[in-house]
């Protein structure tokens, strides 16, 4: 594959950016000899300097915070002020592994029987070198589960952050470079699916990729052939449900900004909602009062909540889920098509009436447009949000605690929440079932999962 050049163009104007080199096939084979060189000095760096050379990313990204937010707001069209909120959870996020890795990486005495003079250890050693298939809707975020602890495990990382967001992805790369990670252990590969297919025919040890179910039924076929690590988080049609002893006015601007914060282009961005039938028509009020108050408009403004749609072919599957649920006799009460401006702009878009037969209810929208749909009580919400092929996370909103365990104890969904939506802590794992991926992200569990357990066996004579 020769190298290409990559256009990158603002979602919010449709003017191109910069163009710049894609890599083919010869750079992509040169960076993963270059790593796989490179990987051994890195893992036998001490673990404190591999973390060191985190705390002082840390630290440049927060001195350069607004340039980063700026550039990520232009080449994915994301509001800047939710483009700082990013960075300020990246933030967070490295605190936290920089403050858990020591602890997760420990060597780990497991057994000791004196009599027999056993001793039983577990060590976790580097998987070597990986690829990190990485997401433009949040860059950061999501390439930092990745990036982070295989680092501090002591891999090295081939990163090839999305083509729409090659920018932030070079920013990253020369952070990281700035703070101590050599270049060669952590070396970004640039390009589109030409380049992310060259990077996987590399003999690399394990693959992490965010992306559509599609893609990464892909990946996993042609990587358990080879028997190497794979961790894919991959789509989700995530269901909240509304229960009829809440607030309904509270609740409906609650799940609204779970529903369409980041233009709804979030993995666990609320795509469903059930809503019980005694408070559904009063749901839907609130529901629609709190998005028209949304401030559509200019990514780069302050006030903007809802900004443009990444990628221009978005636009008609969204198109083709309103048509489909209209056609199916669902209502629509707020939007429903693209705003006619410069670059790529859907309106937020509310439907009632709809249910399972309609593809807004069963497909990824990932967009500002959601479904609402009332239940008769909670065995039918249960019923209703297993009714998928994703199995991301999941939400219950209700005074009862005990009432809200009991539906998402039934509910097949790698996150639950109670009262909440739209939310990843670094602290909890991050995964999901079904079409949703396999693997994890994130807790310490996420940080093990960079490595090789090593079983020691020890008997002194």
């Amino acid at each position: 594959m020769p190298a290409a050049t990559l256009s990158i163009t603002n979602p919010a104007t449709g003017s191109v950016i910069l163009r710049v080199a894609a890599d083919g096939s010869r750079e992509v084979a040169q960076r993963y000899a270059a790593a796989r060189a490179a990987q051994p000095r890195w893992a036998a760096t001490p673990l404190r300097k591999r973390i060191a050379a985190i705390e002082k990313f840390r630290e440049l990204v927060v001195a350069r915070a607004d340039t980063l937010a700026h550039t990520l707001t232009q080449e994915v069209g994301k509001p800047i002020r939710q483009s700082r909120n990013e960075l300020k959870g990246l933030v967070a996020r490295l605190d936290f592994f920089v403050d858990e890795s020591a602890r997760a990486l420990r060597e780990q005495k497991v057994f000791a029987d004196d009599a027999q003079k056993l001793d039983e250890r577990i060590t976790h050693e580097p998987l070597g070198v990986i690829a990190n298939i990485s997401a433009w809707n949040y860059p950061y975020f999501v390439g930092s589960n990745v990036f982070v602890p295989a680092l501090v495990a002591g891999n090295a990382v081939l990163y090839k952050p999305s083509e729409f967001a090659t920018l932030t992805g070079r920013h990253i790369a020369d952070l990281l470079h700035a703070s101590g990670v050599p270049e060669d252990v952590f070396v970004p590969v640039i390009g589109g699916g030409l380049t992310g297919a060259a990077l996987l025919r590399q003999p690399i040890d394990g693959v992490f990729f965010t992306g559509s179910y599609a893609t990464g039924a892909k990946i996993a076929a042609s990587a358990g052939k080879r028997m190497i690590k794979v961790q894919l988080e991959l789509g989700g049609k995530d269901p909240v449900y509304v229960c009829e002893d809440v607030d309904v006015k509270t609740t409906a601007a609650a799940v609204a900004d779970g529903a369409f914060y980041n233009t709804g282009q979030s993995c666990c961005s609320v795509e469903r909602i059930y809503v019980h039938e005694s408070i559904h028509d009063a749901f839907v009020d609130a529901f629609v009062d709190e998005v028209r108050g949304y401030r559509v408009g200019d990514p780069e403004d302050e006030a903007t909540y809802i900004g443009a749609i990444t990628r221009r072919p978005q636009l008609d599957v969204l198109r083709r889920q309103v048509a489909d649920a209209k056609r199916k006799g669902a209502k629509l009460l707020l939007g429903g098509a693209p705003i006619k401006r410069k670059g790529n702009w859907f309106a937020p878009t509310v439907l009632t009436d709809v249910d399972h037969s309609m593809l807004v209810m069963r497909e990824e929208s990932f967009g500002p447009i959601i479904g609402i749909q009332a239940v008769a009580d909670d065995a039918a919400a249960i019923d209703q949000m297993n009714d998928t092929e994703y199995g991301l996370t999941a939400g219950v909103y209700t005074h009862d605690v005990a009432r809200a365990r009991r539906v998402l104890s039934r509910v097949h969904a790698g996150s639950v929440y109670w009262n909440c939506c739209d939310r990843v802590s670094p602290r909890l794992p991050w995964s999901g079932v079904k079409h949703s991926g396999i693997g994890l992200t994130l807790s310490t569990m996420g940080i093990q999962t960079f490595t090789r357990p090593k079983a020691w066996h020890l008997r002194s004579a």
